[in-house]
């Protein structure tokens, strides 16, 4: 710790919005964003849908938001959705597909969050009044439980196109999809062509306060409006916000490889401290996940870790989640590794 200043860890998401993004915020034209009167947030959904390659676009609260305004429109009640095991949909959104779409849900079996052809192929039902409609394959890019790791194209390319023969359609949960679009050097349009719907979280690494953009088919967003208005309504001179978003997309795309290299230096000092196993020591992206083999678990750990000055958060199966973004320097990987060591030194005295 510097100071008394805290190494926050626990989430990308725990990114507070810069001057220069204030700045934009303070100055942004609003108007009335359900009559499509708001410049600012149209400028930003008819960004989103071209970076994406998407007809339209449409401005959410949440990513969580997006994914299960998508769930709506692509399902009825009783369909089922298949994606990894460790998705998002299925492990952090309180239950909202079965709550709100009324779908069942599959979980395939999946390496750090990634699967194949023939996983969507033995999970497809057969036709008949017995079973639920097989609809809907959602991937999940970057994989958040499977330590930020990327789909590679081929792979996305390869499950999509065995969905489409079985007539299923296709979700990318695109939270950190820039993220993999940096760490691949393949453009997030064409990590999203193959699929029917798309989203990108703001709120995240590109250090917006608050927002997602959801994009498909100018058909399907004007079915997402629908249910955007149902489960809400319009957030009206939305610009405010969707400035913050515009603003991002300018500055802080290509900056997220520090992250990336940010969490690949955290792993490797702590890798080397013998008392906790990184799950990913090949980090791909800004996302660490480790697990303890002393007799501290996590949760003390963490703790343990809090008092220091460096919050990490404690994840499932007993893991400690690192994540880096735009708030935490090279510097203070050093500084969280340092703590990390004497937390485990203490413990094991």
């Amino acid at each position: 710790m510097a100071g008394n200043r805290v190494i926050d860890l626990s989430s990308d998401t725990s990114t507070r919005p810069g001057l220069g993004m204030r700045k934009a915020m303070a100055e942004a034209e609003v108007g009335d964003e359900q009559s499509a009167a708001d410049p600012t947030t149209n400028a930003l959904q008819e960004r989103v849908a071209d970076l994406l390659g998407k007809e339209a676009a449409v401005f959410l609260p949440s990513g969580t938001m997006c994914n299960q305004i998508a769930l709506l429109v692509h399902c009825r009640p009783g369909d089922e959705v298949m994606a990894a095991d460790v998705a998002h949909i299925f492990t952090s959104e309180a239950g909202g597909a079965s709550t709100f779409a009324g779908v069942q849900t599959w979980p395939l079996a999946s390496k750090r969050g990634i699967f194949g052809p023939a996983d969507v192929v033995g999970a497809v039902r057969s036709a008949g009044r017995h079973s639920p409609r097989s609809r809907l394959v959602a991937l999940e890019q970057t994989v958040n439980r499977g330590g930020g790791a990327v789909w590679p194209l081929a792979a996305i390319e390869a499950v999509a196109d065995t969905a489409r023969q079985r007539g299923l359609s296709v979700h990318m949960d695109g939270a950190r999809i820039l993220n993999a679009q940096v760490a691949s050097g393949i453009s997030a349009k064409r990590m999203a062509a193959p699929c029917d719907s798309v989203w990108l979280d703001l709120s995240k690494g590109l250090g917006c306060p608050v927002g997602g953009v959801l994009a498909g088919s100018r058909a399907f967003i004007d079915e997402a409006w629908n249910w955007k208005h149902r489960m809400g309504g319009a957030m009206r001179q939305s610009g405010v916000l969707a400035a913050a978003g515009l603003y991002a997309l300018e500055h802080n795309v290509e900056r997220l490889a520090e992250d990336h290299a940010n969490a690949r230096r955290l792993a490797e000092l702590i890798g080397k401290l013998g008392d906790l196993r990184v799950m990913n020591p090949q980090v791909e992206t800004n996302i660490v996940f480790l697990e303890p083999r002393g007799e501290q678990g996590a949760l003390e750990i963490v703790a343990a870790l809090a008092k220091r000055g460096v919050r990490m958060g404690a994840s499932y199966g007993g893991m400690i989640r690192a994540v880096t973004h735009l708030d935490v320097t090279a510097e203070d990987m050093d500084v969280a590794a340092a703590a990390m060591a004497e937390v485990l030194r203490q413990a094991r005295s």
